[in-house]
């Protein structure tokens, strides 16, 4: 089986709460099942956590608490590395792109995100729909 480790926008993840039905709540099926292994570190998730726990968004504790152990224990927590020349319209995006760029040194990793625009074009910056094509592509 062929696995994939991809850094997750926190945008997707809170797509995959909104939707259950959705490419994003498939990403993260793809990662209880051991397919998807989310990359993190500490500032990730306590975005994660500060993002979903939000009133606007209304989820439960207990959904929250449950996507929150599906990611922590499927996954790898990398530092990250410092990206310089780069420019990101949102600061807080920087942080996905560096984690993504230290895992790389030890895996193929993308970055999956709803929001492309936010992140310099390259290849492994892919949409969910991109990264669930890829993954149907390699199936065996």
């Amino acid at each position: 089986m062929i696995v994939y480790h991809v850094v997750i926008d926190t945008n997707v993840i809170v797509s995959s709460m909104l939707k259950p039905e959705s490419i994003p709540r498939t990403i993260l099926n793809l990662v209880e099942s051991g397919i998807v292994i989310p990359i993190f570190n500490k500032q990730i998730i306590d975005e994660y956590k500060e993002v979903l726990g939000r009133k606007k968004f209304g989820f439960d504790n207990k959904d929250i608490n449950s996507i929150m152990s599906t990611i922590l224990s499927h996954g790898i927590e990398y530092d990250g590395v410092f990206v310089e020349d780069e420019i990101f319209p949102d600061e807080k995006d920087i942080i996905f792109y560096e984690v993504t760029m230290d895992s790389m040194q030890y895996h193929q990793t993308r970055l999956v995100t709803g929001n492309i625009k936010h992140f310099p074009r390259e290849a492994f910056v892919v949409t969910p729909r991109e990264l669930l094509d890829i993954i149907i592509e390699n199936l065996d």
